[in-house]
């Protein structure tokens, strides 16, 4: 599969200088990466897209190693939103550090190095983001201006006879209606690759859909999960119609310090 400049387009030479400057840094200073992004879609897919930044995946607990190695006299570093992503900036160019999603769902852990495939970036050897991960982070994308359910699509047409299956029903836990949503829809997308999907997989998620219509419904506060998927599409559930957010506590990952900042850089 294409890998490095063919992989992705959209970047000049010094663009380039400073990708491999981040990985460079990153790698002298002990702390683990992997790359996501465009880069990691190409590898799985065979895609290749135009990208203006380059996605650098880490445990929350190595960020501060990490913008310290990227800070330097042409390099500035910042925590853009605690909960989930850092930036280091260089002149017009840039490289985002994430450590979770906007949702706080998807957090770096060390599963995602266990099963990162290694690959040649930019003429570096480096591991990727995880396809079933990969999956995981972007299946919750479903803005109006952004929607990554094609990205899913395709890394479950390249990849879904591949897939550790358990190991991304599990990550799904229990926002597993998402999975099945985009499940069902590739069946639409390609209905002459259905068996890209184990047949288990869509017999174990409709039989939890076929419990979960058996149950009375919860007492107590309604939640509304739509904000772990649209940050923006939601804010009346929220705001006015007297839905809980299912992004804050007991169940849910964000502060309400974060929620606002989150909320308040929606352009």
């Amino acid at each position: 599969m294409p890998t490095g400049k063919s992989a992705v387009e959209g970047a000049n030479g010094i663009t380039y200088a400073f990708y491999r400057s981040v990985m460079s840094r990153l790698e002298d200073a002990g702390v683990p990466f992997l790359v996501g992004g465009a880069y990691a879609l190409a590898f799985y897919s065979g895609i290749g897209r135009n990208t203006k930044d380059f996605d650098i995946f880490l445990r929350r607990e190595d960020l501060e190693r990490a913008l310290a190695a990227l800070e330097s006299g042409d390099c500035r570093t910042e925590l853009t939103y605690p909960h989930w992503l850092g930036k280091a900036v260089c002149g017009d160019d840039f490289v985002d550090i994430i450590f979770s999603s906007g949702n706080a769902v998807a957090t770096v852990d060390d599963e995602w190095f266990a099963h990162a495939p290694v690959t040649d970036v930019l003429g570096r050897l480096v591991k990727l983001s995880p396809a079933e991960e990969m999956i995981w982070s972007k299946a919750f994308i479903m803005e109006r201006e952004r929607y990554d359910g094609a990205d899913v699509m395709h890394l479950l047409l390249r990849r879904g006879t591949v897939l550790d299956w358990p190991r991304l029903l599990r990550r799904f836990g229990p926002h597993w209606r998402i999975l099945l949503s985009h499940l069902i829809t590739f069946g639409f997308v390609y209905p002459d690759d259905r068996t890209c999907i184990p047949a288990w997989v869509m017999e174990e998620l409709l039989g939890r859909l076929q419990k979960e219509l058996a149950e009375p419904p919860r007492e107590g506060r309604r939640v509304c999960n739509g904000p772990l998927i649209s940050r923006a599409q939601y804010l009346i559930d929220i705001a006015q119609w007297g839905y809980a957010d299912a992004r804050l506590g007991p169940k849910g990952c964000m502060s309400d310090d974060e929620v606002a900042q989150w909320t308040a850089a929606i352009d």
